[in-house]
Formats: structure tokens, C-alpha cells, sequence
């Protein structure tokens, strides 16, 4: 069935107003702050038929509505007015995130941080997720006579580095030579195209430093095996403490549980698909612990290879348009940022 104009104002105006306020909304309150020229009993009528058509509530038996799971639903998908970012906000998003351009797991948190902050929400971001990382350059530079830093960069943007023990550390032009001669051979390739005609071609271009080719070559596998394993970032987990619908303290628990393990984290935000922005609110969760809550979820890639997601987690409740706003916002600037780095 659908609405009339004025269920529909009505509707918008009780969304609007627990949004806000977390309290039921009556129609006497809804006619002083809403000009829509009826009476509140006329606004009590259509409240009545609204809620016999399961899109409001009535918590209790003297209080006013409250919008049910079918009325955010109808909200999101036939409601929701489009925000624009304000200037300080669009400014913030940029510069948090083009300030970390070339290290891909920094953007990565401080987007979280980001979205966090200007949505007073959970966020949850994961890196780009890809199970054939390939390399683009290695650099090796001294830092003692028996030490070096390695420094890896994928295709994914990514910067990895450790330091490696070494029986003696040859000095910085022999390095830099052999540094060129790793990101020659490795460039593109992925660890399981390190075969062992590779390895004796790289053997001989070593030449008389040979022997510390293996334990170099045992170090970039294992940073790439790092970042085969997707990280998960969080911030403002403390956020829905701030929320009356988590005033048990034991709805918040299991939440604050969820946010420490990596397994629920990459459960929550699911595995990456379209780079559609999802809604997903109360029961439709498929999680237990997200059945209060609402999810707002979205997905972005590289090169149409690789891809990560970014997460949001608040009450049902939520305001809806400002939260995909920011989040439309940051695939936005992460795109940006991505493309310049293919330039």
C-alpha cells in the first residue's frame, strides 16, 4: 500500500525527530513543530493507520511513535534526502587521507579515524585485499655492518619493511646496486613466480654477495605473506556509548568483543563485492550482535584487482543521509587518491 503525502510527511517528521532526540514523538509535538496545516488529531489518525501498516511503533501505551525496522526501511530506499558534505568536512577527508597518499595501510586507518569523527559512529576499514600481491620495487639501504632495512613496495600501493641481520652488510653503492637488481627480476611477479630459475639468474647477478641473496628472499616472501593477511582497522568503538539504546552495558560488551577480533571484524563487513553502499539495519543483520544495529557498508578496489571495505556501525536510528554522505565521500577521495597513484 502506499502512503498519502501526508502519512508520508508524518513518517518523515517521527524519523526525523527520534533520529534527533531518541525520545517518541506524539502527535501534539509533531503539529507545534511541524507546519503541515492539520490538527493533531488528524496527525493521531494517520499515526494510528501508520502503525496498524507496521512502519511505527508504540513503545508504550501513553507515549507517542517510534519509527519500527519496515520505517527506516521505507526511510532508506524512499525517504532519505541526498547531504553534501560541509566545506570543513569535505577538507578533512581530504586531508587525512592524501596525507598518507603513498603508504596505502596509514590511508587506510586514518580514513577509519575519519569516518569515525565525522559520523560519531564505528568505523571499520580494511585494507585491499588481494591473495596475488605482486612486488614493484625493493630497496635495500645499511644501517650498521650487520644490518639492513628492507623496504618493499607492492602493487597494491603498499609499503612493507623490516630490518635484516646479515653476516656483514655490504655498504650503501653495493646495495643500491643489488636493490636494482631485485626490483629487475622480481617486478610483477608474485611469490609463487620466484621459481628456481629465477633464483640461480639472481644467484649469478649477485656475484660475489650471493650469499645473502636467500635470507633477502626469505624476507620479501615473508612480507608478502603479510600482506596477503587482509588488516581490519577501527576507531571510535567508543562512540556507541554515547547512544541510549546501548545503555546495557551488556549489548555494548559483545560489541566492544566483535571490534577486537579480526575474525568478526572480516565477518561484519562480509566478503567484497559490488561498490554499491549497503543499508542494512536491525534483523536484516545476519550477525547476532548487530541486530540493534544498523550497518552501512560500502566497498572500493584498485586496478579492478584488488579490493577492501569500509564500515559503519551505529543504532537503528542513525542518521542515515549524513552517514552515506561521508561515506560517499571517502570513496570518493580514496578513488582520487588511487588514480593519482596510477599516473
Amino acid at each position: 500500500m502506499a502512503l498519502s503525502d501526508r502519512q508520508f510527511k508524518i513518517l518523515e517528521a517521527i524519523i526525523n525527530d527520534y533520529i534527533k532526540t531518541a525520545e517518541p514523538i506524539g502527535s501534539r509535538t509533531i503539529a507545534k513543530k511541524y507546519a503541515m496545516g492539520i490538527s493533531s488529531a488528524t496527525i493521531r489518525n494517520e499515526m494510528s493507520d501508520l502503525e496498524d501498516l507496521g512502519f511505527i511503533t508504540q513503545p508504550h501505551t501513553s507515549s507517542g511513535r517510534v519509527p519500527s525496522q519496515k520505517g527506516y526501511r521505507f526511510y532508506v530506499d524512499s525517504m532519505m534526502p541526498h547531504k553534501s558534505l560541509t566545506p570543513e568536512e569535505s577538507m578533512l577527508l581530504q586531508r587525512m587521507i592524501f596525507n598518507n597518499i603513498y603508504q596505502v595501510e596509514q590511508m587506510m586507518r586514518q580514513t577509519a579515524t575519519a569516518l569515525a569523527r565525522l559520523t560519531r559512529y564505528t568505523a571499520i576499514v580494511s585494507e585491499p585485499y588481494l591473495k596475488k600481491t605482486r612486488i614493484k620495487h625493493v630497496q635495500m639501504i645499511p644501517v650498521d655492518d650487520k644490518t639492513i632495512f628492507l623496504v618493499m613496495v607492492t602493487d597494491t600501493k603498499s609499503v612493507k619493511n623490516q630490518p635484516l641481520t646479515l653476516p656483514a652488510a655490504p655498504d650503501y653503492d653495493v646495495l643500491n646496486g643489488l636493490s636494482n637488481i631485485l626490483t629487475q627480476q622480481l617486478s610483477g611477479k608474485t611469490i609463487r613466480e620466484i621459481d628456481r630459475p629465477l633464483i640461480d639468474e639472481m644467484l649469478k647477478s649477485f656475484g660475489r654477495h650471493a650469499h645473502i641473496l636467500m635470507p633477502i628472499l626469505g624476507a620479501i616472501v615473508g612480507l608478502i605473506q603479510d600482506e596477503d593477511d587482509m588488516r581490519v582497522f577501527t576507531s571510535g568503538a567508543k562512540n556507541i556509548l554515547a547512544f541510549p539504546e546501548f545503555a546495557d552495558i551488556r549489548k555494548a560488551e559483545a560489541i566492544f568483543q566483535a571490534l577486537e577480533e579480526r575474525d568478526a571484524l572480516i565477518a561484519i563487513l562480509g566478503q567484497p563485492q559490488a561498490e554499491d553502499i549497503q543499508v542494512i539495519i536491525g534483523t536484516e543483520n545476519t550477525i547476532d550482535i548487530l541486530k540493534d544495529c544498523s550497518l552501512i557498508k560500502a566497498n572500493y578496489s584498485i586496478d579492478n584487482q584488488s579490493t577492501g571495505s569500509i564500515a559503519l556501525i551505529g543504532p537503528t536510528r542513525m542518521d542515515y543521509g549524513h552517514a552515506v554522505s561521508v561515506l560517499q565521500g571517502i570513496l570518493q577521495n580514496i578513488k582520487s587518491v588511487l588514480a593519482a597513484l596510477d599516473n
